[in-house]
């Protein structure tokens, strides 16, 4: 039995249906987008044969690759999802037929057979556009410390397929419904890990140049649009706050993870010049100001990069615990070896 999808008015999805309820719901709504196994687009029902109640019914032919696009305008595919792990976590995303998700490169886990990859110039979240459109995207994704290229994962079977993505150093993956915060998220420029097809990832510019060289993110972030879900990393343990409006916190530069394109940042000194010398925090702070939410996240990775660098080996030496007495010292410990 054929299982048939349908685009409604409204931009939700209608399915799966079966060959008569298909012909049913066809002659109800003739102008609607529909798609089944075999198709190697979405069609509009009333050009589809199979669909006239008076049309034989013949075998299906063999199932083709599904090309990513056709779906409702501005929406993004509606995909379901679990977090796993605690420290170390990946996200696995659960597609139906036709049902696409984006991620970065490097990012995938695993996936079942049925979902093919896929690589785009840019994005992925448009499936036209000319090739200057398509290099605007691939550029801004360059500046935002991104590859110039995007991988797509389409499920082209029947049933459920799934598809894991997994974070590149230890933290949290968030799930945002970006409809849910006014479709739009400002995060730092290498948390974007997947999302639903659709999903646009764009730039935002710090227009204060203090904020642009002190604020820890400098003066490119990165800007997430759509009403999907999009799925985000943060380094350590990530908090969220409401901020009320005009409500200001004081947050260490590194730790700013992501906020509302309501929230305005800043940046202000530590204190004296006692404290910007010895204290151990840089000479400034950043400054969020309500309204909105923002996301804190306990260990940046240029922290955790800072504290690697500052323990590694310098010039064929060694700083590990222990070495008071120097190489004699590393000797008797087993860390060398000869």
């Amino acid at each position: 039995m054929q299982h048939w999808y349908f685009h409604a008015a409204t931009g939700n999805r209608i399915g799966p249906l079966d060959d008569e309820a298909a012909r049913q719901y066809a002659q109800q709504h003739p102008a609607e987008l529909c798609w089944r196994e075999g198709f190697t687009s979405w069609r509009p029902a009333n050009e589809v044969a199979e669909l006239n109640a008076s049309a034989p019914r013949g075998p299906a032919p063999p199932p083709l690759p599904i090309p990513g696009g056709a779906r409702g305008a501005g929406r993004n595919d509606d995909i379901d999802y679990r977090i796993v792990g605690n420290d170390m976590q990946f996200v696995e995303v659960e597609l139906d037929p036709g049902e696409s998700a984006i991620a970065e490169a490097g990012a995938l886990m695993y996936k079942d057979a049925s979902v093919e990859m896929s690589t785009v110039f840019g994005s992925g979240a448009q499936a036209g556009g000319g090739f200057l459109d398509k290099l605007m995207t691939a550029g801004k994704r360059v500046i935002t410390g991104e590859s110039m290229f995007t991988t797509v994962y389409t499920h082209t079977g029947g049933g459920k397929a799934r598809v894991a993505f997994a974070a590149p150093y230890p933290g949290t993956v968030l799930a945002m419904k970006l409809d849910e915060h006014n479709g739009r998220l400002i995060c730092q420029k290498d948390s974007f890990l997947a999302g639903a097809r659709g999903v646009q990832i764009g730039i935002f510019f710090q227009r204060k140049i203090l904020t642009g060289l002190f604020g820890g993110e400098g003066f490119i972030m990165q800007k997430l649009e759509g009403d999907g879900w999009v799925f985000v990393h943060a380094g350590g343990t990530v908090m969220e706050r409401e901020l009320r409006a005009g409500e200001r916190i004081d947050v260490d530069t590194g730790c700013v993870m992501a906020f509302h394109h309501t929230v305005s940042m800043d940046v202000r000194a530590v204190g004296g010049i006692k404290s910007m010398l010895f204290g151990g925090e840089g000479m400034f702070l950043a400054t969020l100001t309500g309204p909105g939410k923002v996301w804190l996240q306990s260990l940046p990775f240029s922290r955790m990069a800072g504290r690697m660098l500052a323990a590694a080996p310098q010039n064929g030496g060694s700083r590990g615990e222990g070495s008071v007495l120097g190489g004699l010292g590393r000797m008797l410990d087993g860390d060398n070896r000869f």
